[in-house]
């Protein structure tokens, strides 16, 4: 058995996959773990992110799958599940082998892999969803829009292209806190990601008079329009789920 210990990246994931295949591994006897936990008469490599296998993995990716099902196994990678490597790397295994036309990698969910792949894109789309539909900008004193979220899954990257095509002449911040990780996009110029340590955390924000003005309109807004003998909790919880209140200035 070989297991190849990569880091929790993209990069790190797609360049085990290519060496995989350079050094002509038997696919049903490697593994691709992103944890140190050991495995009995297995042989470890460590592997460091390349980005020239990088992009020659997504070329091939999106050349025979179709940039629909490689944007799945983009998403897969993004999830927090411990397993989302083997299941990527095994489905890749699976679609070349059988030849997979684009659009049709996830035709076969009966395979284990294939279908928990398929499972941890969906969680993350649909985080991604949610989070458009959530995320609240906060203007700060100096004119910057700043958004804190927590998601459970690493989707900052999915957000930045959403929200830079909506706000081509703003300069904004999505900042992540449970990676501590900031998408920055200055007015007019590419977005980019940012990985602060843990001093970067921001605290003790000032926003302007204007964006204290706007918060105390919509809150008195999302009162007045309730109306208190329809009020259903339960389907409220299931349209707006509890862990994205903390993040909505309507429910601070």
């Amino acid at each position: 058995m070989i297991v190849y210990r990569c880091e929790d990246t993209l990069e790190s994931v797609f360049t085990a996959i290519y060496r995989a295949y350079e050094e002509k591994r038997n696919h049903d006897d490697t593994l691709l773990c992103l944890t140190e936990d050991p495995i009995l008469f297995a042989e470890d490599v460590p592997v460091a992110a390349d980005e020239d296998r990088t992009r020659k993995v997504m070329g091939t990716l999106e050349r025979r799958f179709g940039r629909d099902d490689c944007e799945r196994l983009i998403m897969a990678l993004a999830s927090e599940d411990e397993e989302k490597a083997q299941a990527v790397y095994r489905t890749v295994v699976q679609g070349l082998r059988g030849k997979s036309r684009p659009g049709h990698l996830f035709d076969n969910l009966a395979d284990r892999d294939i279908h928990k792949a398929f499972a941890l894109a969906r969680g993350v789309s649909t985080e991604v969803g949610h989070q458009r539909q959530f995320l609240r900008f906060q203007e700060l004193a100096d004119g910057m829009l700043f958004s804190r979220i927590g998601p459970k899954n690493d989707v900052i990257v999915f957000l930045m292209p959403h929200f830079a095509d909506r706000l081509p002449i703003e300069n904004f911040v999505l900042y992540d806190e449970i990676r501590n990780l900031f998408g920055i996009h200055p007015a007019g110029k590419p977005w980019y990601l940012l990985r602060g340590e843990e001093a970067d955390r921001p605290e003790g924000l000032r926003y302007s008079d204007r964006e204290w003005q706007y918060q105390e309109l919509f809150r008195q807004f999302c009162h007045t329009i309730t109306v208190e003998g329809r009020e259903n909790r339960k389907l409220q919880k299931g349209m707006l789920p509890l862990r994205f209140r903390e993040y909505m200035v309507e429910f601070s």
